[in-house]
């Protein structure tokens, strides 16, 4: 018995060295800051890798061979997803578990999300304006260790953030909104009421329980019947929550201005889960989008009559989104791999938040055509960005959407063209589905005008089913605070309405991405283009 715990825990500790093999500085950084609250602080700052940190979880009795929890959720806050499979878990599981077994308080949480929006320009301007305060021995070298440094010195606490919301007003509003949403979910300023609430579900609920106080004998709030527990759920979509309000009751409330502070205060609680959960999206230029628009070919292709109409709308609309928009026309094959590699290269993308690159050309399974009716994997064309090729996008995220078929041509309408030729049965290549083309690593998204193995439909006037509709929803969505996976959604269930003039023919887009958080357009000034 004794042999078969050691060889338990010999296998635990051999699971742990694996995982901090695979940890990074910066991570080994995020993992203390996160701990902060949980371990004393002196031991904490001699900390030098993950095992020194595991070693300290495992002597407080946070970390065990039988529960390791905590570990998976440290590993979950700072997105090393891959690694949970080390501990038996997936992050659909952990996320489950959140709600009742998290141990980083949502304080905790909304400061490493403030560190994760701090740019080395932001660093810059917050330590100019902190000069005073700051030790004149040490300057952070990076936003975790201001952070560390302001509640060192008392001037930031989970009850204080007031010199963190000046120094944000003067440097980032996004930062400012992050931190004001913090304070406006902690605590409902009714004097009579106490508001506990679990973490976030990830199932997308919310719940709040709402107690009357009646008395601190105990020092807890408590109800003494039923009738005067009050309970509130918010419910909101997995992607963009979204709130509403359900299973209010309101007996004995007193006061109905009482219960409209409360839940004016508890909704803004979704603001700020949302800041927690997006990409930034507040620096100085929005990116670039390319527009490949191929209308002509040289041998058996037929013109794309059309394209030029969805050329012309994408340029509109992510003019309108605040991107740099430049487009190109009839590109051959080695054209296409050449400007890839242009941009690939380029050094402005560091001020940029995304990239965006929509191609409208002929295509089969998991590629398009060049003019010259050579095929260009879409894997390659996207491989040119990720964090390894193009380290000015790490981290960053990356959109491609494609208006080609994925299969065979079939006979339709004159009114409606299929994007694809008809195909050498001899020369067919392997099918190839969306989530086979888009590189493995995190921050990409490729919108497919069709699932594989089928045609996408383009009206030789109206322009391509897929553009027209992703286009109409971005300008219907955007406005109202949408994520692209919410957009992408309606334009699926736009697209998959449609059918050709007999009613005949029918396509179904599908997306595929590797996105670790959600994607929001912030909401242009000016109304949309059409």
């Amino acid at each position: 018995s004794s042999n078969m715990e050691a060889d338990v825990s010999l296998k635990f500790r051999q699971q742990l060295l694996l995982i901090d093999e695979n940890l990074v500085a910066e991570d080994v950084a995020a993992l203390k800051f996160l701990c902060t609250d949980l371990l004393p602080f002196r031991k904490l700052e001699s900390v030098k890798s993950a095992v020194d940190i595991f070693q300290l979880l495992m002597a407080e009795e946070y970390l065990n061979e039988e529960d390791t929890f905590l570990l998976a959720e440290l590993l979950y806050r700072i997105k090393c997803h891959s690694l949970l499979k080390k501990l038996g878990y997936t992050k659909e599981k952990v996320q489950e578990c959140l709600h009742e077994k998290a141990r980083v308080s949502p304080y905790r949480q909304m400061l490493y999300e403030l560190s994760e929006n701090i740019t080395n320009e932001m660093l810059k301007d917050i330590v100019f304006l902190l000069q005073n305060c700051l030790p004149k021995r040490r300057i952070p070298l990076s936003a975790l260790e201001l952070l560390i440094l302001l509640e060192k010195q008392g001037l930031l606490t989970e009850n204080n953030v007031q010199l963190l919301e000046e120094v944000c007003m003067n440097v980032s509003p996004d930062l400012l909104e992050t931190v004001n949403c913090y304070k406006r979910a902690k605590v409902c300023s009714i004097r009579s009421f106490n508001v506990l609430w679990s973490d976030y579900k990830h199932t997308g609920k919310f719940y709040f329980h709402l107690f009357k106080h009646w008395g601190t004998n105990s020092g807890k709030y408590k109800a003494t019947s039923p009738q005067n527990l009050h309970c509130l759920t918010l419910e909101t979509s997995e992607y963009s929550l979204p709130h509403r309000y359900t299973g209010v009751h309101t007996a004995n409330l007193g006061n109905t201005t009482k219960l409209n502070k409360f839940i004016e205060a508890v909704s803004f609680f979704p603001l700020f889960l949302q800041k927690m959960t997006s990409y930034k999206m507040d620096g100085p230029h929005r990116g670039f989008c390319l527009v490949i628009n191929n209308v002509n070919f040289d041998k058996s292709l037929q013109e794309r009559k059309g394209s030029c109409k969805d050329a012309g709308e994408l340029e509109r609309v992510f003019t309108w989104l605040g991107l740099d928009v430049r487009t190109y026309t009839d590109l051959t094959s080695q054209e296409i791999k050449d400007l890839m590699r242009t941009w690939q290269r380029l050094q402005d993308h560091k001020d940029r938040d995304c990239f965006i690159c929509c191609i409208l050309s002929h295509g089969e399974s998991g590629a398009i055509y060049g003019k010259d009716e050579e095929l260009v994997s879409i894997r390659m064309i996207m491989s040119h960005f990720t964090a390894k090729q193009c380290p000015q996008l790490a981290e960053k995220p990356k959109l491609f959407f494609i208006q080609a078929c994925q299969g065979k041509e079939i006979q339709c309408p004159v009114y409606v063209e299929a994007d694809a030729r008809i195909p050498d049965l001899s020369s067919m290549q392997q099918s190839i589905s969306p989530s086979e083309s888009i590189p493995e690593e995190a921050d990409f998204l490729l919108g497919m005008a069709t699932i594989d193995g089928y045609v996408s439909f383009r009206h030789i006037q109206q322009g391509a089913w897929y553009i027209q509709a992703l286009c109409s929803k971005l300008q219907l969505l955007v406005p109202r605070g949408e994520d692209i996976l919410s957009i992408l959604t309606e334009v699926n269930e736009d697209v998959g309405r449609r059918v050709d003039r007999l009613g005949t023919k029918k396509q179904m887009p599908q997306p595929a991405y590797t996105l670790r958080r959600k994607f929001i357009f912030p909401i242009p000034r000016d109304p949309p283009p059409s």
